[in-house]
């Protein structure tokens, strides 16, 4: 694996002329199309980065760019496959490593999920504090990449607080700050009302299908995360109506100003302040 890492990482150094890249955004629902606002410095199809996986999944274009926020580079990655995909979870969680190995600082991860809370409506913007892994799998299972980080790191902070604190400032302009614990569900399925109830039972806010494994590799290898859902739609047992991928788009276009125009000024913040 660690060769593939570096293979991918010296295609993307040798195509951007070793230039440093301060940050990294990986984009869920709600943020496609963001890339496009900006005018790259460099882009690149996922499909011609070696080992990089396409997303099948509507609205993860499945693009790398680079842009500059601030005075620094932030790497923009359009998409991400996922683990109901069926692909092994040391493939899917690559992109992170290779970001990681590029030498960025700061890594923020975007996601739609469903929302459990009572305070929680559709079209939320939640900053996540915590997560609770119940899928069973890690990426870190099998052997340690001694170059990466170390065999047993530390989940006390995953999401980091002074990056926590960032977002709750500048999200005063754009929306109603909210923070919450995420809950990794492998899916495709949707949950259960059980299987909901117990995420609630046990802490969780917030159900989805990603951002959790590339949240432990990111601090695995000491990177800074800050991490978001997009709530697209109140969970099974919590909503009255049928749950349909339709409805998590429907909400996610039409927040998609919204969270992008946070998003912008955030990652301007993020690359002032480090």
């Amino acid at each position: 694996m660690y060769k593939k890492i570096k293979e991918a990482s010296n295609f993307i150094s040798k195509s951007i002329k070793n230039e440093t890249i301060n940050s990294a955004i990986i984009l869920g629902s709600g943020m496609g199309g963001f890339e496009d606002k900006f005018d790259k410095i460099f882009s690149f199809d996922y499909s011609e980065i070696p080992h990089f996986i396409k997303p099948a999944v509507q609205g993860h274009s499945g693009n790398f760019s680079i842009v500059k926020f601030g005075d620094k580079l932030t790497a923009i990655l359009s998409g991400r496959a996922h683990y109901y995909e069926g692909y092994d979870i040391k493939d899917i969680v690559l992109p992170t490593r290779v970001v990681a190995n590029l030498g960025i600082n700061t890594l923020v991860i975007t996601n739609a999920a469903g929302g459990i809370s009572k305070n929680f409506n559709p079209g939320d913007i939640v900053n996540i504090k915590d997560h609770i892994n119940l899928t069973g799998n890690n990426p870190l299972i099998g052997k340690n990449i001694e170059e990466m980080g170390p065999r047993f790191p530390d989940m006390t902070n995953v999401y980091n607080h002074n990056l926590r604190d960032l977002a709750k400032k500048t999200s005063k302009d754009f929306f109603e700050y909210k923070d919450g614990t995420y809950a990794w569900f492998t899916g495709p399925t949707y949950e259960t009302p059980a299987e909901v109830n117990f995420a609630k039972n046990i802490g969780a806010d917030l159900v989805g299908m990603s951002t959790v494994p590339e949240a432990i590799i990111a601090r695995h290898s000491g990177l800074d995360v800050s991490a978001f859902s997009l709530v697209t739609n109140l969970a099974a047992g919590i909503s009255n109506d049928p749950l349909s991928h339709e409805e998590v788009i429907e909400i996610a276009n039409l927040s998609k100003d919204k969270i992008q125009s946070f998003m912008e000024k955030f990652l301007i913040e993020i690359n002032l302040s480090s």
